[in-house]
């Protein structure tokens, strides 16, 4: 009896941790809280739906000008940015090898006109003495046929001395009209070859408007191209807007981004080569059409899709919906709701299916405290 005694204390003991490690093993999950959340009930309206593209500001005439001869680049006279004028010289290359060509193209003139005038010379006499009797017609034919063949090497000289006098001049580049070098791709000291782009230039002049569509909307532009005000530009920074004339479709799409590259005139706007600006395309006004906020859409799987609100039991649901356009700061839903559905509008990226919520009620302004009375003397 007194042995079973001694074991029951060690007994005990393991009999307790037992139980304790039993009870920390599992616990109950806690319930997953309720979430305020913003909504609105789906109604049908109309809207003016619209397009924006990404468009820059371009010259008309932009010309990449290049040497007409192959040589060294001695050196750049403009600078990125630079105003030129017509005529006004961009860039120099070493004219050692042009100039000593013209010299020896001039040098040639000089012996064939001497060789020239020599033959000329012995024609003359070989007239008289063939008046004489001396010598027979055909040697004089001959001398004819020598006289004209020196007449043509003199005048072959002289246009290869005009060739070489104007590649001469080609050492310069020069600006073929006013305007702004909007790129620079060569460097004093870089051998060039003939045609190799040096600088670029933009023409004074009409300005454009440059900007890509892709393949499903180009249609439409076509259509709104006939139409006055269809069109719209709006520069980076502002918000007012200009009508805008589209003067060229690309025929293609770009085999990259498989969309149409479209120019319209910018016509009387103030702007410069290179400015940013939003081309609107206004599409017509549809009715029985339902508008939601941007916050209330988002992208689950690769589709688009809005929260549902089932009032009853106060818990939500994703609906898959199509997005038709926009509208400003709305979404235009082609398809998928219907009116009088309530949707969430704010707080959709941390919503689960079948999660409970409440709807978001603002907190009341607290009311102002009278004021504390004057203290009595």
């Amino acid at each position: 009896m007194s042995h079973l005694l001694r074991l029951a204390p060690p007994l005990l003991l393991a009999v307790l941790l037992s139980a304790l490690l039993t009870g920390c093993g599992k616990q109950a999950a806690a319930p997953e809280p309720e979430r305020a959340v913003r909504t609105q009930v789906v109604s049908a309206g109309s809207a003016s739906a619209s397009h924006q593209y990404a468009a820059e500001v371009k010259a008309r005439v932009e010309s990449r000008l290049s040497f007409r001869v192959g040589g060294k680049l001695a050196s750049r006279e403009v600078d990125l940015g630079a105003t030129v004028r017509p005529g006004q010289v961009l860039a120099r290359l070493d004219a050692q090898d042009l100039k000593l060509a013209q010299a020896a193209a001039t040098a040639a003139v000089a012996a064939a006109r001497t060789n020239r005038d020599q033959a000329g010379a012995d024609y003359k006499r070989f007239v008289d003495l063939q008046r004489q009797g001396f010598i027979s017609a055909a040697e004089l034919e001959r001398r004819d046929s020598v006289f004209k063949a020196a007449q043509a090497q003199l005048d072959q000289a002289k246009a290869q001395a005009d060739v070489q006098a104007n590649q001469a001049g080609y050492a310069q580049l020069l600006a073929d009209g006013a305007g702004v070098v909007t790129g620079v791709s060569a460097e004093p000291g870089q051998v060039l070859a003939a045609g190799t782009p040096v600088v670029t230039v933009a023409l004074d002049g009409p300005r454009d408007v440059v900007f890509s569509v892709p393949e499903d909307q180009i249609g439409r532009v076509r259509a709104a191209a006939s139409q006055p005000g269809a069109l719209k530009v709006r520069l980076w920074g502002s918000d007012a807007t200009a009508p805008l004339k589209v003067r060229e479709v690309a025929g293609a799409a770009d085999p990259v981004t498989r969309t149409f590259l479209i120019k319209a005139d910018a016509g009387k706007l103030d702007v410069k080569p290179g400015q940013t600006a939003t081309v609107v395309l206004d599409l017509p006004q549809t009715a029985n059409i339902i508008k939601l906020p941007l916050t209330a859409v988002l992208q689950q799987s690769g589709k688009t899709s809005v929260w549902v609100l089932d009032g009853a039991t106060m818990t939500v649901k994703p609906v898959a919906v199509q997005v038709g356009g926009a509208d400003g700061n709305e979404v235009v839903v082609a398809s998928g709701l219907s009116a009088g559905q309530e949707v969430v509008v704010a707080g959709v990226h941390v919503l689960t299916p079948g999660q409970k919520v409440k709807r978001y009620v603002p907190p009341r302004s607290a009311a102002p405290q009278p004021a504390a009375p004057a203290a009595s003397r």
